[in-house]
């Protein structure tokens, strides 16, 4: 059944799992990128501030410095306990590797820890003044960036957590979607697989159907052969035999059956209609051709399966005999096929074009599948078929042909 698969060029397959891959991903990705987002405001407040960090330095520069103007001021202080207190606080303001974050407190405001320096330094009673009026000043700027470090990481830690939890329930959401978009798609390559697979059975039994009767032929007619008496019956039997192979290599060919019987593709060639309506002629069939030729574009293996299908069934419903009539009709050719059977009602007319549907009073029985597979060749020539009451009783099959339309835009109609 190859004939009826699509191949699947191997690059699409990788673009196709390069694509589900990649939405896989998408929850994990979506959910890294607000993380990442989100958090760099919480490693800031939190990492590279220290974590936790207070202005203990500040607080003991200042400390010093006052210590040293309170001994400074104090008549009854040692100087040697001067001088030790004066070393302290200048040592501290010498050393601003121990003040963390000092560029970002001297922004706060106008205080800087080389003025306390410098102050300590002169050491008069007006720089050290300074200097604690520059101490303190640093220690509440320190304090109050403090304060403002503990809110931020505060609000980082509380947008940390937002994000958190909206991070979960779009992952969650996304993880939802892609569910059901690959539950969606199983279900669409499932319904796919079944109507491919449906196809080939319906392929299979319109092959099976139209394997019949060049089958018994072939049979009939070998059996025939055996009892043969002259040269001439037994080239008539060779003949029915090559014909009826003819027919199944035609009907048969596993390459072909999605054009044979499916999106049907025509070999058209203009032929004169009488020479396939003629080979029906017999006992029970009586075929009514014109006197002149009646030359159109047709695919003659199709025509004779139509054939074959209408006068199949019209025998089906009669004991009596079956016409078969050929004429032009508004231009274009038209057979009739007519049985002198009870006939059908309205409802069963309708639906014997249907598969497997079958009219209720066949004398034989049958599968359902001629008259279906007659419209569906019928169209792909540009015609249709149509079955009314014949006046006088029984039925009149009507076969029209149009222009065979290209096999680009065949395809099997719908019944």
């Amino acid at each position: 059944m190859s004939a009826l698969r699509r191949a699947v060029p191997p690059g699409v397959t990788r673009r196709r799992l390069a694509r589900e891959l990649g939405l896989a991903l998408l929850p994990a990705l979506l959910s890294l990128g607000l993380l990442v987002v989100v958090t760099r405001p919480a490693y800031d407040a939190l990492i590279q501030t220290g974590g936790g960090w207070k202005p203990h330095a500040y607080q003991g520069l200042a400390q010093d410095v006052l210590q040293y103007q309170v001994a400074r001021l104090n008549p009854q202080e040692r100087p040697a306990r001067r001088t030790l207190l004066r070393d302290i606080a200048l040592s501290s303001a010498q050393n601003p590797q121990q003040f963390v974050l000092l560029a970002e407190i001297e922004r706060q405001g106008e205080a800087r820890l080389g003025v306390v320096e410098r102050a300590l330094r002169l050491d008069t009673d007006a720089s050290v003044a300074q200097a604690v009026a520059e101490s303190l000043a640093l220690n509440s700027a320190a304090a109050e960036y403090s304060r403002e470090l503990g809110l931020r990481s505060a609000q980082a830690l509380s947008d940390l957590r937002r994000t958190l939890g909206v991070a979960a329930l779009l992952s969650g959401l996304v993880s939802v979607l892609l569910i059901l978009r690959a539950l969606l798609l199983w279900r669409g390559e499932r319904l796919r697989v079944e109507r491919r697979e449906a196809r080939q059975r319906e392929a299979l039994s319109l092959a099976s159907h139209e394997l019949r009767r060049p089958l018994q032929s072939l049979m009939l007619a070998s059996d025939l052969l055996r009892q043969a008496q002259t040269p001439e019956e037994r080239q008539h039997l060779l003949a029915m035999i090559e014909d009826s192979a003819g027919q199944l290599a035609s009907r048969a060919d596993l390459t072909r059956l999605n054009d044979l019987y499916l999106d049907v593709t025509l070999r058209p060639q203009r032929r004169d209609l009488r020479e396939l309506t003629d080979r029906f002629a017999s006992a029970r069939v009586q075929v009514l051709n014109p006197p002149e030729p009646v030359v159109w574009a047709v695919d003659p293996g199709r025509v004779r399966q139509m054939l074959e299908n209408l006068i199949e069934n019209a025998l089906k419903y009669t004991d009596s005999h079956v016409e078969v009539t050929l004429d032009v009709h508004a231009g274009a050719p038209r057979i009739r096929v007519r049985d002198f059977g009870a006939g059908m009602g309205p409802d069963e007319r309708a639906r014997v074009f249907l598969p497997y549907e079958r009219g209720p009073r066949g004398l034989t029985a049958g599968q359902g599948l001629g008259l279906p597979l007659v419209r569906r060749y019928a169209r792909a020539h540009g015609g249709d078929i149509s079955m009314t009451q014949a006046a006088g009783g029984g039925l009149l099959l009507t076969l029209t042909f149009g222009q065979p339309a290209p096999a680009s835009e065949v395809s099997a109609p719908s019944s």
